[in-house]
């Protein structure tokens, strides 16, 4: 017995309906092929679909056994239908993230709130783990975008903008360095320099100032969390580096100071780094806008 989807419909249909004038209306043919297809069907099946001479028409028990069936598998199928019509339109999707960008967290988060109120059929998760592995992941179709400030010449990798953002340093305004107007790589002798928990190569401090420079600090000290860092940099255990949109808030407190690297400052550029293939979807154009209007909002903060 071969059983299509039509086949389905019409049991449905002809129940709904209470009869074949009304369901061939509501599938759109006619009375007599729709009597076709019942009588084909039933000869596939071997057994009657519908008590014969009742009015309305009435299902007899193999009839009831295949409305429920329909009844389960037709909204499944829609729900199909339209979660395909999603993907092909860029409605919906997946949308897993990878951060080079440990800061980036605090960034990231207020962005996939706005974007799960336009796109909320697309499944986006964000992978913490893959954070130093995350561009060959990226390749090998693991996750679908990576915020980096570290682009790369890869083939069939896109790496879009997002926004420019200046590492600065920061101290309590106790610290005898609060009094120089900007800092230099050599200041950091002799300091507890706190950072991130990440390799040196992906921070900002090491890769753009002190490692071209040969300069190491005293001590390095980790912190997961900014606000940690910040605490621990007020109560003058240390200093630190962050992006600038970071510790926007530092900025109005007199507990610490802020001050440029070097004398003309230090710019660097983060990028989603995405499949060029995936440019092509409006979701993953979407969260790229988001991205860099919200940067700008933290900047302007």
């Amino acid at each position: 017995m071969h059983i299509e989807f039509r086949h389905l419909r019409t049991i449905k249909a002809i129940h709904e309906a209470g009869g074949l004038g009304r369901a061939a209306d509501l599938l759109n043919i006619t009375q007599s092929a729709l009597s076709h297809q019942i009588k084909g069907l039933e000869d596939q099946a071997g057994v009657e679909l519908f008590v014969r001479r009742s009015k309305p028409l009435k299902l007899s028990a193999a009839g009831m056994r295949l409305l429920r069936a329909a009844e389960r598998i037709l909204p499944e199928v829609v729900a199909l239908e339209e979660e395909f019509s999603g993907l092909r339109e860029g409605k919906a999707g997946r949308l897993h993230i990878a951060i080079e960008c440990h800061a980036c967290f605090e960034w990231l988060f207020p962005v996939l709130e706005n974007f799960r109120k336009t796109w909320g059929d697309v499944d986006v998760d964000i992978r913490p783990g893959l954070a130093f592995d995350a561009l060959p992941a990226l390749m090998k179709e693991e996750v679908d975008l990576v915020v980096s400030s570290d682009p790369e010449d890869l083939p069939g990798i896109s790496f879009e903008p997002l926004f420019d953002y200046a590492p600065v340093f920061v101290a309590s305004a106790q610290h005898p360095l609060a009094q120089k107007p900007w800092i230099d790589a050599e200041d950091f002798r002799g300091q507890t320099l706190i950072t991130y928990p990440v390799e040196r190569s992906r921070l900002d401090i090491f890769s753009q100032l002190l490692t071209p420079a040969k300069v190491e600090p005293a001590q390095i000290r980790q912190a997961e969390l900014t606000a940690v860092i910040l605490l621990l940099v007020a109560s003058n255990r240390g200093v630190a580096v962050l992006p600038d949109w970071v510790v926007r808030e530092v900025k109005y407190s007199s507990d610490y100071v802020t001050r440029p690297l070097t004398e003309k400052g230090i710019t660097r550029r983060l990028y989603a780094a995405v499949r060029t293939e995936d440019l092509e979807k409006p979701y993953m154009s979407g969260l790229i806008k988001l991205a860099g209007e919200e940067a700008r909002r933290l900047q302007a903060a």
